[in-house]
């Protein structure tokens, strides 16, 4: 019998609904945990024990089955929050709900022996921006001269030491966590990379608050998204410098710039590969500038990183159609 594929991940994400009819096509039919549905819309069962039966998750509406030990190849996409049946929970039955929800999910998840796109404990461990400085700079990368503070005073010291323009950039995400609050409760909907101006750096009193992220500024040709999917690097270049919007930071899509498949230097390219090997992963999307000197400048991994954009902008790349052909080779590869 051939192995099944898991995708786990929430109702409304566009990546899922369209890898789906492209594992269709070609024979498989995906069992899809939509993670804000869950508990609610399954029923999991998982023994324990000697001569204990199959721990199986059915999903409810469709009466669709998963055996624990079916799944030849899972693909981990988005969290969302879980959903309940009862909809009334107390803050404290909503916060143990959570937990043991936690617990049964993940431990279900992490008994699971397959190819995983990736695992969510390499995911996890390779999402720190600190750490990934650190590595890529001992695998070869140059790497932006950065700064992680509180203290205001270390800022300036640091912008006086660089000799030249810095720039602030959150390590967690642009969104300053807008999307984990609701509409009435946002005071602001992000803060992309900012440029730190001279009237800048006379209110930076609020780094007190929490530790920030500063990095020397670097003259750009151009960027670079490099999404690696199993063996397959795609390298995207993005032509940032042509908008006034997107100099300093290239995710304002309000700006029609280019986006173009590139081929990097082989040195380049392994050093990609080796980067993403090194957190176990199978899957990460990395972002690099390449100076006006043609310098490769690594400046951060993205272990789940969005690439849907990168499918519309460069079609020829078929992102979608080597992640449904890799799950699908790894899945039959368990089923022999």
């Amino acid at each position: 019998m051939t192995k099944k594929i898991l995708i786990v991940t929430h109702s409304g994400d566009l990546h899922a609904d369209l890898l789906e009819p492209l594992l269709h096509g070609r024979g498989h039919r995906p069992f899809r945990i939509n993670l804000d549905h869950f508990p609610r819309d399954y029923q999991l069962t998982q023994h324990f024990g000697p001569s204990a039966p199959q721990s199986l998750l059915i999903h409810l509406p469709t009466g669709q089955r998963l055996a624990l030990e079916d799944v030849g190849a899972t693909w981990i996409r988005k969290p969302a929050p879980y959903a309940f049946l009862s909809s009334d929970l107390s803050a404290q039955e909503q916060a143990y709900a959570q937990q043991e929800t936690d617990q049964a999910m993940f431990g279900w998840l992490y008994c699971l022996d397959c190819f995983w796109m990736s695992h969510p404990m390499q995911m996890r461990g390779a999402i720190w921006k600190a750490e990934q400085l650190k590595r890529a700079e001992r695998l070869g990368f140059r790497v932006p001269r950065s700064l992680i503070t509180n203290c205001p005073e270390t800022v300036r010291e640091f912008k006086a030491r660089i000799g030249s323009a810095i720039i602030f950039k959150s390590l967690s995400s642009p969104h300053l966590a807008a999307d984990q609050v609701s509409e009435d409760e946002r005071v602001s909907h992000g803060l992309p990379t900012t440029l730190i101006t001279d009237e800048l750096l006379g209110e930076l009193d609020g780094v007190q608050e929490l530790p920030c992220h500063f990095q020397e500024y670097i003259p750009k040709q151009y960027e670079l998204r490099i999404t690696l999917i199993g063996d397959a690097l795609f390298a995207a270049k993005i032509h940032s410098q042509d908008d006034p919007r997107t100099q300093i930071d290239s995710r304002d899509m309000s700006a029609p710039i280019r986006y173009q498949a590139t081929e990097l230097p082989p040195s380049v390219a392994e050093r990609c590969r080796y980067l993403m090997r090194s957190y176990g992963l199978n899957y990460s999307a990395l972002d690099l500038i390449v100076t006006p000197s043609n310098e490769y400048v690594f400046l951060e991994n993205n272990p789940n990183g969005q690439f849907l954009y990168v499918e519309q902008l460069v079609p020829e790349f078929g992102l979608m159609q080597c992640l449904a052909d890799t799950l699908v080779k790894e899945a039959q590869w368990r089923s022999q």
